[in-house]
């Protein structure tokens, strides 16, 4: 079973099995894969929007983890994505990332608008009211 993409109301949901190799010897997914589940539901939440169709370069500043309960294998895992802030060259996505009702953890990831060379851009002005209206395009 692959990846399924849905969404609650505005907050888009990327979910996925906890795979064999995620997880240790105890069957509780390493912590570094919420990142990677976190990442999927980015671009999802991107490409659900159309953004990736602006071909915008998006790089992460920052992240920010905070642990409550583990997944394990087996399970499916669900991440729920808002955008609450969007700056002139940044913006900030949220994620909860859960197992049915349990929250596993949450994370807060900063990502940066850039040109080829790396260098901070402006958001173009549609992007960022992509990014704030919670709404699917299309």
């Amino acid at each position: 079973m692959g990846p399924v993409v849905g969404s609650e109301g505005t907050r888009p949901t990327w979910s996925a099995p906890v795979r064999y190799a995620e997880a240790d010897q105890q069957g509780v997914v390493f912590n570094a894969h919420y990142l990677l589940y976190c990442d999927e539901a980015s671009a999802e939440f991107c490409r659900q929007r159309g953004i990736l169709d602006f071909g915008e370069m998006l790089r992460v500043k920052k992240s920010t983890l905070t642990w409550t309960a583990p997944a394990v294998w087996g399970e499916v895992v669900d991440v729920y994505v808002t955008c609450p802030r969007v700056g002139r060259t940044s913006f900030t996505m949220c994620f909860d990332v859960k197992v049915a009702d349990r929250e596993c953890c949450t994370v807060e990831t900063v990502y940066v608008h850039a040109d080829e060379s790396g260098a901070p851009q402006a958001i173009p002005d549609d992007v960022a009211q992509i990014l704030t209206s919670g709404a699917p395009i299309g």
